[in-house]
């Protein structure tokens, strides 16, 4: 009797394993679907790059002046660079403000985080040349023109 009462714990056991496992299973599975779902958006992205992406653009708060970007170099408001969560760093593109057609072309020199709104973050400089400075945001295409990797 008793090594049937542990072969039935021991079976428990082994099936209560199995399902865990295939718990932890299945969330891979879904961050790796996720994780595809994200490459084909980028690519979409870089697919439109000849004629440009769509979205909300910001620009820096003026507390950031003179704080280290992701390419190393520090913020200054008044070069005209940006942050982008996707573009590589040393990237230059030319931003159109779709209010007032007014353009200006900035390097990609930091990294912002993704966001459902805004999905690039000017220099006070750009901002200023766009128009929307006293604004906070506004509808803007983004064009690719090189990627020059500093």
């Amino acid at each position: 009797m008793v090594s049937a009462l542990r072969k039935g714990r021991l079976a428990i056991l082994i099936i209560l394993c199995q399902a865990f496992f295939q718990i932890q299973t299945l969330s891979l599975q879904a961050e790796e679907i996720a994780a595809q779902e994200t490459s084909d958006t980028e690519a979409a992205v870089e697919a439109t790059a000849d004629e440009g992406v769509r979205g909300t653009a910001s620009y820096y708060a003026t507390r950031y002046h003179g704080r280290r970007t992701t390419s190393g170099k520090r913020y200054d408001p008044k070069k005209l660079t940006a942050a982008h969560p996707t573009l590589p760093l040393g990237t230059r593109v030319k931003v159109v403000n779709l209010a007032n057609d007014r353009e200006v072309t900035v390097t990609i020199t930091d990294r912002c985080r993704k966001r459902v709104n805004h999905f690039i973050d000017l220099s006070r400089e750009a901002a200023r040349r766009l128009g929307f400075l006293g604004k906070g945001v506004t509808q803007v295409r983004i064009i690719t023109l090189d990627e020059t990797a500093s």
